[in-house]
Order: structure tokens, then sequence, then C-alpha cells
């Protein structure tokens, strides 16, 4: 939908005109900033802050941390299990049980690194300037 005519007659009552859509980097010639780099006032690149996308990047982080430190404990609870229920036909699907879990948070554990870094990677960053200060 591109234009006015192309909205039913109550939403054209609604909304009006459609907004236009452009991009940065098929206006400018040699392909524009790249999206997304640039916020200075006069440039037509998407502007946004690294806030959200850092405390993201930190809560990603936390959560693989606690990953890890959940499988080290849960290590640590099943340690001389086998050896005081030798001869019991749970202890084998206990230890199926554990490796599956094990598995999964693993999983859930390297997925949270991975987008740590992706997040970390989209916020922006500062550059410094000619008096020093970012």
């Amino acid at each position: 939908m591109s234009t006015q005519t192309d909205l039913p007659a109550r939403w054209q009552e609604l909304f009006g005109e459609p907004a236009a859509m452009r991009l940065a980097s098929a206006d400018a010639p040699g392909g524009g900033n790249g999206g997304g780099g640039g916020n200075d006032a006069g440039g037509e690149d998407l502007a946004h802050s690294g806030g959200p996308w850092s405390k993201a990047s930190v809560t990603a982080g936390e959560l693989r941390i606690t990953t890890a430190e959940g499988l080290g404990r849960m290590a640590a609870a099943h340690e001389g299990v086998q050896a005081g229920t030798a001869g019991l036909s749970a202890t084998a699907a206990l230890a199926a049980v554990r490796a599956s879990w094990e598995e999964r948070v693993s999983a859930v554990r390297d997925e949270c690194g991975s987008v740590q870094s992706a997040l970390r990677n989209v916020a922006p960053r500062r550059t410094a300037t000619a008096g020093g200060r970012a």
C-alpha cells in the first residue's frame, strides 16, 4: 500500500496520508551511511540509544553465568549418586534425565553467550571527540 487510495475509505478518514518510507542507504550516492550508525541531526540513518541493547546484553550475560553455575551445582549434587544407589533401576533413569537436562541447560548457556555478543554489537559505540570525551 503505497498511496492513500490503497487504503480503505474508513482508514483514509482515520489516518490520512500514509507516511512515506525511505531507506537512508538507498537515497545517498554510494549507498549512504549504512543504516543505523549515524545519529547526527542532519543524517537520515536510524538513530537508537544503546541503553536497552546494553542492558539486554548484560542480562543475557548474567543468565549465561547463572546457567553455568547451575550446571556446576547439578554436577556436585549428583556426585556419588551412582555409588550410593548401585543396583537400583532408578539410577540409570536418573542418569538419563540428568544428561538430558545438562544438554538443555548447556544449550541455554551457549545461546545466552551468543545473544550477549550480538546485543553488545548492536549498541552504538561512543567514539572519542577532539576534547577526549565521548
